[in-house]
């Protein structure tokens, strides 16, 4: 029986506490390729010069590049498939069987939307640097399409675990819903980016704990709000339909009775 009052509280706490853990855990040891190759090309040891800085950074994103799409999506599609439960109100799932079972449905689609999405990012990140001494009003033309980018990806994992579409469906709708939705989209990156800012700069230990797992259930809790809504509007257009098929059904029989009045009275 679960406990009441102040210790219910503590109680219910706790288990978040595990069940986020848990997930962000599996999440990176399934990342562990993707993470190392991050930590080795990102921070090498030694200061680089100035020259040199750019070419160890595009060399990184592309081995970075290379291996993100076979580990590190496959994973965050299955962390995202135990956050569809949570915010669907299932918070007693098994968390380890979830989260394979979905990391094995799910592996196809997301390695190839990796793929894409990772020669995306590649091309942005790229042509940011090569620009942003050049033309700094092009250089923020380039963020912005990397926010923007970086929540329809979001949005691209939360469609996956809930819907059944093909994959370049998927790419398609998740990026027009984040143009869409502007606000949404916004909100997102802004709580996203709080996320991830406060796990850097703030509470380190949030990284391996807390950090991808608190982003999957913010990202699919804004997107359900979008679906819900959409589903509202899908609802009303079709009792509109429903509604003006009725009233022409009706107008067709007024009709027909006032030609078989007409007929009878000749």
């Amino acid at each position: 029986m679960e406990p009441r009052g102040l210790m219910g509280g503590f109680y219910r706490i706790s288990e978040w506490i595990m069940r986020l853990s848990v997930i962000n855990l599996l999440w990176l040891i399934c990342s562990i390729p993707f993470v190392l190759v991050a930590l080795v090309m990102l921070f090498p040891g030694v200061e680089l010069p100035e020259e040199q800085v750019l070419s160890h950074l595009t060399t990184s994103l592309i081995l970075m590049g290379i291996v993100a799409p076979f580990t590190l999506f496959p994973a965050t599609a299955a962390m995202f498939a135990v956050a569809r439960k949570w915010v669907m109100g299932e918070v007693d799932v098994p968390l380890f069987k979830t989260f394979f079972r979905n990391y094995k449905e799910n592996y196809k689609q997301a390695m190839l939307g990796g793929i894409l999405y990772t020669i995306l990012f590649i091309v942005l990140i790229v042509d940011f640097f090569v620009y942003r001494e050049q033309l700094n009003v092009l250089s923020y033309i380039f963020i912005a399409f990397l926010i923007l980018l970086g929540v329809s990806v979001f949005n691209f994992f939360s469609m996956l675990v809930h819907y059944h579409m093909k994959t370049f469906q998927l790419l398609k709708n998740a990026v027009l819903i984040t143009i869409g939705k502007p606000f949404r989209s916004l909100s997102t990156a802004i709580m996203c980016g709080v996320v991830v800012y406060v796990s850097f700069f703030v509470f380190t230990f949030l990284i391996p704990f807390f950090m991808g797992s608190i982003i999957a259930y913010l990202s699919f809790w804004n997107f359900n709000i979008i679906y819900m809504k959409l589903q509202e509007q899908a609802e009303k257009l079709r009792q509109s339909e429903e509604e003006q098929a009725e009233e022409a059904a009706e107008m067709d029989r007024e009709d027909l009775v006032k030609d078989d009045y007409k007929e009878t009275n000749k």
